[in-house]
């Protein structure tokens, strides 16, 4: 299993940026798909989920209304559209897939996301 995030990086806050997480070695139109993000001292906190159909997705109540999760089966990728930034969204974001029949969490790299002016 591979996951590797990209599209991360340094955007003043009110701007946007566009995660990109490709996956590969596995099926993955089979499982959801997550977007985390975690800062120094802090736990690991879930940001959005899209169920492997990619209808009816979950939202942290932090970032409902300015962040989007969204995925395309056909290339193996889930995105994270976050838009209207601000500077407590700074933090590193990774992607994951979490296989319940064994409770297994496969993590990306993580991608570096600062918002500051």
């Amino acid at each position: 299993v591979q996951l590797v995030e990209s599209g991360g990086g340094l955007v003043q806050p009110g701007g946007s940026l566009r995660l990109s997480c490709a996956a590969s070695g596995f099926t993955f139109n089979n499982f959801a798909m997550s977007w985390f993000r975690q800062t120094p001292g802090k736990e690991r906190e879930l940001v959005a989920t899209i169920p492997s159909g990619g209808t009816s997705a979950y939202y942290a109540q932090s970032v409902k209304d300015r962040f989007t999760i969204s995925r395309s089966n056909a290339k193996n990728t889930v995105y994270l559209q976050m838009n209207n930034l601000k500077p407590e969204d700074t933090a590193v974001y990774y992607c994951n897939r979490f296989v319940v029949r064994t409770l297994q969490n496969d993590w990306g790299q993580g991608t570096q996301v600062t918002v500051s002016s």
